[in-house]
């Protein structure tokens, strides 16, 4: 388990815990990232943490590789249940907690302000690697092909931060 420092350790005092996923939480994964209406790409159970709350994964999140080596905070989802519990928060600082280098990550426009928190800033195309300015075309025709409803930033957050007392 992770506990409060992101480290192996106890439940948290949110009633929760945190852990690496395993093979049997794949399908779950898929399910909670599917409920949560975000992207189901990539959904590999080796880069993901779970949260857990009486044995049912309530939240999950990882760490894209992508093949420009850029890195990717990505699939933060938690069940509705339990949101505005600070599970999304913790699975977040855990995975931010563990990079060094510049991290990035894809939201809908109105997340942005919840991402401002752990140091991220969105970003325009010309600080985008290669793989988000791919996406950011893509995503043009899409939104074209949707009469502009999607609206997705990217967000960057640069490296080397202090670690903030959730660590």
């Amino acid at each position: 388990m992770i506990g409060e420092t992101g480290r192996v350790g106890q439940e948290g005092r949110d009633g929760f815990t945190l852990r690496p996923a395993t093979a049997a939480d794949q399908q779950t994964i898929v399910e909670v990232i599917r409920q949560a209406r975000i992207n189901p790409q990539d959904l590999k159970w080796p880069n993901f943490i779970v949260a857990e709350k009486e044995q049912q994964i309530i939240g999950t999140g990882q760490i894209k590789t992508h093949g420009d080596g850029s890195r990717e905070l990505a699939s933060i989802a938690v069940r509705p249940a339990y949101q505005r519990q600070g599970v999304g928060r913790r699975i977040c600082r855990v995975l931010i907690a563990r990079e060094q280098g510049p991290l990035y990550l894809t939201c809908r426009s109105e997340m942005e302000t919840y991402y401002v928190q752990f140091g991220f800033r969105a970003i325009g195309p010309e600080e985008m690697p290669p793989y988000y300015r791919r996406l950011r075309r893509i995503v043009r025709v899409i939104t074209g092909l949707t009469f502009g409803r999607i609206k997705l930033s990217v967000m960057l957050r640069e490296g080397d931060h202090q670690e903030g007392p959730w660590v």
